[in-house]
């Protein structure tokens, strides 16, 4: 059995939901685990608009733009979810599964750590968002024989309705309206859709951003060979909504600031110069 058929196996017979009282998965973070730092290139000292998204085989990711993402996410056929007290509950589920393959034999120790490591840090951003009462609680109330686990491809009658498959965006746009497309030619499989009120606000400050060494690219792309936000090929006018403008510009990035009163400020760094989380070394000659 497979690592990610064994986590992605589904209750039956025996199996029953983990007891909180009596945790059968040690989900305490060891002293020597170590947290992968996140070269995160979005910024943002509002720790409250984060979000965490996590597969079946317990990889995750972080971002603070959640309301850019559905609740479920595929990335290169991995499906991911946003992380919730009933989601953790879920894997961690799972998790006592996974033990329990350990002990009969079924897992081996090194693959098992793996997953402990993950699943730690998992429970570690759970916790610190959620608090460890809610979490208990979702585990204790948590029924894994009718829990829905990720998927990526949604019942048909909740997709968009679209007369036929239309790539490489979702649903065509209406006639009346010109599709705006950075770049208009090449083969690109995914599209993200702009507002006029972007490209204006990122108009705004071109010149002065081509100027510190901008591609227009880097400020108008919206088509990739990833679905949006992932990979690098989206342009700024993708990440600026119609609540926000534009602040500081400089060479290595580009303030987006949210609505007030807050005003939270994210920095759109440009990744064709050098940033200071990139440590670069010399080859050996």
């Amino acid at each position: 059995m497979s690592l990610l058929e064994l986590m992605m196996q589904q209750t039956a017979g025996g199996s029953a939901p983990v007891d909180a009282s009596n945790p059968s998965v040690d989900i305490s973070r060891p002293e020597t685990a170590e947290i992968p730092e996140r070269n995160d290139p979005w910024e943002t000292a509002d720790p409250d608009g984060t979000a965490l998204y996590a597969a079946t085989n317990l990889d995750s990711w972080e971002t603070d733009r959640p309301r850019h993402f559905a609740r479920d996410v595929g990335i290169d056929g991995v499906c991911y979810r946003r992380l919730d007290p009933e989601y953790y509950a879920w894997l961690r589920h799972k998790m006592a599964l996974a033990k329990k393959a350990l002990e009969a034999g079924r897992l081996d120790s090194a693959a098992f750590d793996g997953l402990r490591i993950r699943f730690n840090d998992i429970h570690a951003w759970a916790v610190a968002r959620f608090g460890e009462d809610e979490l208990l609680a979702a585990v204790r109330s948590l029924d894994p024989k009718t829990y829905p686990p990720p998927a990526i491809d949604p019942p048909a009658q909740s997709r968009p309705a679209c007369a036929a498959p239309v790539s490489p965006v979702a649903c065509p746009p209406g006639p009346a309206v010109e599709q705006y497309l950075y770049p208009k030619d090449g083969e690109w499989r995914f599209t993200e859709k702009v507002p006029q009120s972007a490209i204006d606000k990122v108009d705004a400050v071109r010149d002065q951003a081509i100027s510190l060494g901008w591609s227009e690219a880097r400020l108008y792309q919206n088509r990739g060979r990833f679905r949006f936000p992932c990979g690098e090929d989206f342009g700024l006018v993708c990440f600026v909504d119609a609540n926000e403008r534009i602040g500081q510009v400089t060479r290595q990035y580009i303030e987006i600031i949210g609505p007030p009163p807050r005003e939270n400020r994210l920095r759109f760094h440009n990744p064709d110069v050098d940033q200071p989380w990139l440590k670069r070394t010399n080859p050996k000659t």
